[in-house]
């Protein structure tokens, strides 16, 4: 069974730093993409950033404008985990933060529609 696990929300002020973690399980293989993806209270989901498989297009990743520099999603294989490490955060960036899987090699555009398995999410929440 397919089962995503995010961990490393909380609270922080503005300006520092958290590093999301999303522990895959249940399957064997590597050719998978992972994508971060948050919602506000009141707005819709939004598409945060994406990593390409450890296959073919290893490495590749995608981010949203509003995040690009800021925050850096990275992948270790061996432990099947996908990290994204939020820097400079904003109030803006509090939201429930998903993990989503999506099988094939590399990245769709960032839209949840597009990804089949998701974790139970990780709250982040920026103070002024």
């Amino acid at each position: 069974q397919v089962q995503l696990v995010e961990s490393g929300g909380g609270l922080v002020q503005a300006g520092g730093s958290v590093r999301l973690s999303c522990a895959a399980s249940g399957f064997n293989s590597d050719y998978y993409v992972v994508g971060w993806f948050r919602q506000a209270p009141g707005k819709e989901r939004e598409g945060v950033s994406c990593i390409n498989s450890n296959a073919g297009n290893a490495g590749g990743t995608s981010y949203a404008d509003s995040v690009r520099g800021r925050f850096t999603i990275s992948r270790d294989k061996v432990k099947n985990m996908v990290y994204l490490q939020m820097n400079s955060l904003r109030p803006e960036d509090t939201a429930v933060y998903y993990c989503a899987r999506r099988i094939g090699q590399q990245c769709p555009r960032l839209d949840g529609r597009f990804f089949n398995s998701w974790g139970q999410g990780t709250q982040v929440t920026v103070s002024s």
